[in-house]
C-alpha cells in the first residue's frame, strides 16, 4: 500500500552507472525542490563504509563504545547509529520519511524501489533486469529539467497512495449535554454508528478512540485506548497515529452527526505533497476535528504532547499545515450537538 519500502513518504531511486552524474542531478534538482516547499531528503549508498568522524576523537570513542552519538553544530546536526543489517534500509528510509516529503536514493539500482535510470557518457543502455524504472534520462544539459517534470507528474500519486483510515473519539465528559454524545440517537442509529458508516464510505479502515462504551453496530471496530498522561483529543489522534504511523487520518468528533461523505472526500481532495495537515477553517474558527493529518503530522503533535500542550490546532502555524476553507454546501458537517439545545434544533430539522 505503500510507494516504497520504509515509509509514508514517496521514495525514488535515481540509478546509474558510476560516472553518469547522479550526484550532479540530485545537486542541481534539490534546490528547486526546496523552492516549491518541499522537505527533501537524499540517502547515499557507501559499499566501503563510513567515514564521518576521525578515529579518536571524543565522538568516535564514544560511538566505538557502544553509543548512538549525535553532533550538533550551528545550523546542522549528525546522528551516527548502529545498525543490525537487518532491515537497515527499510529502518533508514522510515526514519527520513517521517520528517520529509521525498526521499530521494542514490543508487540501489537492485533494490525494489520506484527509480530513474541515468545514461552516463560512453553506457548509454541500462541494465538488464532493472524493475520499476519510472524513466531513462539520457546524458545531456537537459537532464534536471526531465527530472522536475517526472517529479511533478508522479509525486502527487504516489503522495497519495498512502492510505487514510479514520478515527472518531468518543469518552468526553459531555457535561454539557449531561450524556455520552457518542450514544445519542440520530434517526434510528447513534451518533457513533452515523459518523462511523458515514467515515466507511470513503475510508479503508475506521477505529473508534477513547473509553465510551459502545453498543450496536460498531462494537466490531477496532478500539483504542488513550495512551498514559495525555488526555483530550490529542491523545486519541496520538494514540491511533503511533497505531498505524505510515497511514494518514481524518479523526472525527463523535457530536458531528451531520457529517456527510462529500466533507470527508473534500478532505482526502486536499492532498497535496509538503502538506502535513489540514485543518478546515468554516468561519467559527480553526477546526482540528474533522480534519486531516498525514503521517508526518505526527511529529509536530509528539512536540505538542511533550510539552505540554493539549491543542492539536496549536499546529496550524507550521508551514507544513494548511488551513482550509470548505465550500459551504458542506460547512454544515462541522457542526457540533454539545447541549440538549442543540440536540432539540437537529431534531426539529430532521421532522422538516
Amino acid at each position: 500500500m505503500r510507494t516504497a519500502p520504509g515509509g509514508p513518504s514517496p521514495v525514488l531511486a535515481v540509478c546509474g552507472w558510476s560516472g553518469a552524474g547522479k550526484t550532479t542531478l540530485l545537486e542541481a534538482v534539490i534546490p528547486e525542490l526546496r523552492r516549491r516547499g518541499l522537505a527533501v531528503a537524499v540517502l547515499k549508498h557507501d559499499a566501503h563504509g563510513l567515514s564521518i568522524d576521525r578515529a579518536g576523537k571524543d565522538s568516535d570513542r564514544l560511538f566505538r563504545a557502544g553509543a548512538e552519538v549525535a553532533l550538533h553544530g550551528p545550523g546542522e546536526a549528525v546522528r551516527r547509529l548502529h545498525t543490525s543489517g537487518i532491515g537497515d534500509l527499510q529502518g533508514t528510509l522510515a526514519a527520513l520519511s517521517d520528517h520529509n516529503d521525498l526521499v530521494l536514493v542514490e543508487g540501489h539500482k537492485d533494490t525494489p524501489l520506484p527509480k530513474v535510470w541515468l545514461a552516463s557518457e560512453h553506457d548509454l543502455e541500462p541494465p538488464s533486469g532493472l524493475t520499476q524504472c519510472l524513466a531513462f534520462l539520457p546524458w545531456g544539459d537537459a537532464r534536471p529539467a526531465r527530472m522536475l517534470e517526472l517529479l511533478e507528474r508522479w509525486l502527487p500519486s504516489a503522495w497519495r497512495a498512502v492510505p487514510v483510515f479514520g478515527g472518531i473519539l468518543v469518552g468526553g465528559d459531555s457535561e454539557r449535554m449531561g450524556r455520552p454524545k457518542h450514544l445519542l440517537m440520530h434517526g434510528e442509529t447513534t451518533f457513533l454508528e452515523t459518523i462511523a458508516t458515514t467515515l466507511e464510505s470513503s475510508l479503508q479502515q475506521v477505529v473508534v478512540l477513547g473509553s465510551g462504551s459502545i453498543h450496536g453496530s460498531c462494537e466490531n471496530l477496532p478500539r483504542l485506548a488513550d495512551p498514559p498522561a495525555l488526555e483530550g483529543p490529542l491523545a486519541g489522534i496520538l494514540a491511533a497515529m503511533r497505531w498505524a504511523p505510515g497511514c494518514a487520518w481524518i479523526f472525527a468528533a463523535c457530536d458531528l452527526p451531520g457529517l456527510a461523505p462529500a466533507a470527508v472526500n473534500w478532505l482526502v481532495e486536499q492532498r497535496a505533497p509538503g502538506r502535513w495537515a489540514v485543518l478546515p477553517d468554516c468561519g467559527q474558527g480553526i477546526e482540528p476535528l474533522l480534519a486531516l493529518y498525514e503521517p508526518q503530522a505526527r511529529g509536530l503533535l509528539e512536540v505538542l504532547a511533550a510539552s505540554g500542550q493539549r491543542a492539536p490546532r496549536l499546529i496550524a502555524t507550521h508551514q507544513k499545515v494548511a488551513v482550509a476553507a470548505p465550500p459551504e454546501n458542506i460547512r454544515h458537517c462541522w457542526r457540533n450537538i454539545n447541549t440538549p439545545g442543540d440536540l432539540a434544533a437537529l431534531e426539529d430539522d430532521l421532522q422538516r
